[in-house]
């Protein structure tokens, strides 16, 4: 078995290194899923900035690709005193697996499709390859 796939069987992973994998969160993104999801309300950018001590455009950046991933979602806030705001919140987490779960079937099944390729390829005449 390559090396590389040995280091990633037997390293040891969590759930989040899964969410890096699967949706391409970075540290901070990471950072901004783990504050929402640790967080009993939903948030604002301008408190998930003073938070992660970051500019506003960067907290906004990282929220919106959680949320272009699926795994945040943005809802709309009346203030008290009229107006309205835009908070933030960790998805449903069933809703985040069954995704995974999906991302993850799809991934076997082309991945199968490719071994089945390989091995057409190796059963036809090397020398119909050539002529192409």
């Amino acid at each position: 078995m390559p090396d590389a796939i040995q280091k990633q069987l037997q390293s040891e992973r969590e759930w989040e290194d899964l969410l890096d994998c699967m949706f391409g969160l970075n540290k901070l993104d990471r950072g901004v899923f783990r504050l929402l999801a640790e967080s009993s309300e939903p948030l604002t950018v301008d408190h998930i900035a003073k938070f992660i001590e970051k500019e506003r455009t960067t907290a906004y950046r990282s929220v919106k690709r959680l949320e272009e991933a699926g795994i945040a979602v943005q809802e709309q806030e009346t203030c008290p005193k009229g107006g309205y705001h835009h908070v933030y919140r960790v998805s449903d987490p069933d809703e985040i697996a069954d995704n995974l779960q999906r991302m993850l079937n799809r991934w076997y099944a082309e991945t199968g499709q490719l071994i089945q390729e390989f091995r057409d390829m190796s059963g036809e005449d090397p020398s119909s390859e050539i002529d192409r």
